[in-house]
């Protein structure tokens, strides 16, 4: 299907994932494409001090983008995905990321009717700590839930100084990097690698099945050292650390989006012990699968 240009109110740079500048759309252009809408983000780079406020419910696409303040967003429900030029980050329910002001990156919103609760804060003193500095995942605390809640009632709002809610938002700024010290390893590398995609997606369609080095590089004729040192060169990470990943968003993508089991998802992405398949899932995301499900 080709793309179709139509009018809306936002603007923002669009980029391909390997950083290449692609298109500025004018003040009031949509992108539709054969997945769906395609949302913008608003001009929140007008006011560079402010913070910008931005509470949505929808299922979409905002393809590779960038802008110049740091990113705090709440997955309240559902599932997100950010993608940067070599990974995909999956963002479950009741979790927060922080995307730094400059990173190009494309964002969807898997699950409809997921609410993404969204800050974009002024980038002044982002030097102040590491934190701001790097994207990452980390598990919301029941006050941090509350203190974004509350700001839905500034939504598409330029919040700055002088504005008497500015000090409230400053402070929950500020308390970001001590609130967890530890991004949450839920992505998966993406390489242009040929044979590594066709790997990549022999592990995704056996996921069920007991996935051993040893069985995958003898489908591939090749040996175990050369797909060990394939998976490191190509995507930075090992076979069984690559294969664990796998096996855990795709577990998190079930128990988000079908009413299976939680034993039946845990066989399904090849474990034989539900409570093996919990603990690894906690170490992942900081919670237990049916908590996840609740949620």
């Amino acid at each position: 299907m080709p793309l179709i240009i139509a009018r809306f109110r936002l603007s923002c740079q669009y980029f391909h994932h390997s950083g290449q500048f692609l298109l500025t759309l004018n003040c009031d252009d949509i992108l539709m494409t054969k997945i769906g809408l395609i949302a913008s983000l608003p001009e929140i780079d007008n006011k560079p001090d402010s913070v910008f406020v931005m509470h949505e419910r929808s299922e979409k696409l905002i393809p590779f983008h960038t802008h110049t303040k740091g990113q705090l967003s709440y997955v309240e429900g559902g599932l997100a995905y950010i993608t940067t030029q070599n990974k995909t980050y999956v963002v479950p329910a009741r979790h927060y990321f922080w995307i730094p002001q400059g990173l190009i990156h494309e964002l969807r919103v898997g699950v409809f009717a997921t609410a993404l609760r969204s800050l974009y804060f002024y980038s002044t003193n982002d030097d102040a700590n590491e934190f701001y500095g790097k994207l990452g995942i980390y598990p919301a605390s029941e006050l941090l839930i509350q203190m974004i809640n509350y700001t839905e009632r500034w939504d598409e709002l330029h919040i700055g100084i002088g504005d008497r809610n500015f000090d409230f938002l400053v402070a929950l700024k500020n308390m970001l990097p001590d609130l967890n010290k530890r991004s949450l390893p839920i992505m998966l590398p993406k390489t242009e690698h040929e044979l590594m995609q066709k790997i990549m997606n022999y592990l995704e369609s056996h996921i069920s099945e007991k996935l051993v080095i040893a069985d995958v590089s003898e489908h591939f004729a090749m040996s175990e050292r050369s797909l060990s040192r394939l998976f490191q060169s190509q995507l930075r990470i090992s076979f069984l650390q690559y294969v664990k990943s796998l096996r855990m968003i795709t577990a998190i993508e079930m128990i988000v989006k079908t009413q299976k089991p939680i034993a039946d998802i845990a066989f399904e992405v090849g474990y034989a012990s539900v409570a093996s398949f919990s603990d690894t899932f906690y170490a992942f995301t900081s919670s237990r699968p049916s908590d996840l499900r609740r949620r």
